[in-house]
């Protein structure tokens, strides 16, 4: 009987320890189709981390323009935010997925109650997927049923407000983040130039609690885009897409201290659109990308003890990087130009952080999320 208790006991840390080790990786790639000759939908690709090269798996193109990925913690579900490029609302589809094969089977679609979606996640429970609505400004919840299937909107909080700089003319809602904890939820409001903090209660039909609200206000005309947890979830990172700079809080239970704004360009360039930001496994080092004519990753180095970040390098990478990502074991960094029409891929020095410029690459046209599934 004890030697049963010991195995059910290490079973589950031999699954954690080969999915922290597993040298090759399930790469799902989201982005555009209409009016793009090539696009592949979702595609999937096999990814080996200790050299870089990647293979084709699979594609689902029978879904429109989905432009973001969320992924099961089992690995068994995919679902995509299906945006209308004409203005009309958008969809959220749920998947079935194979690991192996990299097949990708619907299993149904619903609308997703706003337009121009442009981010999505499940909470830490698998019980609610969460949509940032670009366009009106809202953000969603959809119940996600035992058999990995979506249920209709269950909750919908719908933003005011506007800034200074012409892209702010009202609320524009662009990525959600649930804390490690599960219960704080964090939205960026690139409209307002507000994060607003909300309790998260997953186990409620509306798991959002409105009324907990608390907001933090960047610098005006910022538009906080993306956001990233440091690896030991003491210190947000924030992007701001307008102004180009990163801004840098302290995080404890949902509370946030201002520690630092950076900026990702030289004072006078003045076409910022910045998208993306990632730190690497270690938490050594950040990257983020800007788009807007200047089409490259700024490298930082961090100081983990109080999250500074310093200026270390800047790399140049293809037209539009709109996402990228750094593959789980910190070896590679995958940057997509969305209007280049590639994934471009880096190798990267542990030690340094530097950047350097591999062979290895996927055509592919407007691509604008990655995601990582472990593939052994």
């Amino acid at each position: 009987m004890k030697k049963l208790l010991i195995i059910l006991l290490v079973l589950p840390l031999l699954g954690l320890a080969q999915q922290k080790t597993a040298k090759t990786y399930d790469l799902l790639l989201g982005g555009y189709t209409t009016d793009y000759p090539g696009s592949k939908g979702i595609a999937v690709y096999r990814f080996d981390t200790k050299t870089g090269t990647v293979s084709f798996l699979n594609q689902f193109d029978s879904v429109d323009n989905p432009d973001f990925l969320a992924i099961s913690n089992d690995h068994k579900f995919v679902y995509s935010c299906d945006v209308d490029t004409k203005g009309g609302e958008a969809r959220v589809s749920a998947f079935k997925f194979d690991v192996a094969s990299g097949k990708l089977e619907l299993i149904n679609s619903q609308p997703a109650g706003g337009i121009n979606t442009v981010h999505i996640i499940l909470d830490n429970e698998n019980k609610h997927v969460i949509l940032s609505h670009y366009s009106s400004g809202s953000l969603t919840v959809l119940p996600v049923n035992k058999d990995g299937s979506v249920g209709p909107v269950s909750q919908t909080i719908q933003y005011t407000g506007s800034g200074p700089h012409k892209n702010q003319k009202g609320p524009h809602v662009h990525s959600a983040m649930i804390a490690a904890d599960g219960k704080k939820i964090l939205v960026a409001d690139l409209g307002t130039d507000h994060i607003n903090v909300y309790d998260y209660d997953a186990g409620k039909a509306k798991p959002i609690i409105i009324e907990s609200v608390v907001a933090e206000t960047t610098n005006p005309g910022d538009g906080p885009r993306h956001m990233e947890f440091s690896p030991d979830k003491k210190f947000l990172y924030v992007i701001q897409e307008l102004s180009a700079f990163v801004r840098v809080y302290k995080y404890d239970n949902g509370k946030l201290t201002f520690v630092q704004a950076i900026s990702m360009m030289p004072a006078d360039f003045a076409k910022n659109s910045a998208a993306d930001v990632h730190l690497s496994p270690d938490g050594n080092f950040l990257y983020a990308s800007n788009r807007g004519g200047a089409n490259n990753i700024v490298q930082y180095a961090v100081n983990k003890q109080d999250g500074k970040l310093t200026f270390a390098d800047r790399f140049d990478v293809s037209k539009a990087p709109r996402g990228f990502t750094i593959d789980p074991s910190g070896n590679y960094l995958l940057s997509a130009g969305q209007e280049g029409n590639e994934i471009i891929i880096f190798k990267i020095d542990k030690t340094t952080g530097k950047l350097t410029l591999t062979d290895n690459k996927i055509d592919i046209p407007q691509v604008v999320c990655l995601k990582w599934v472990p593939a052994e």
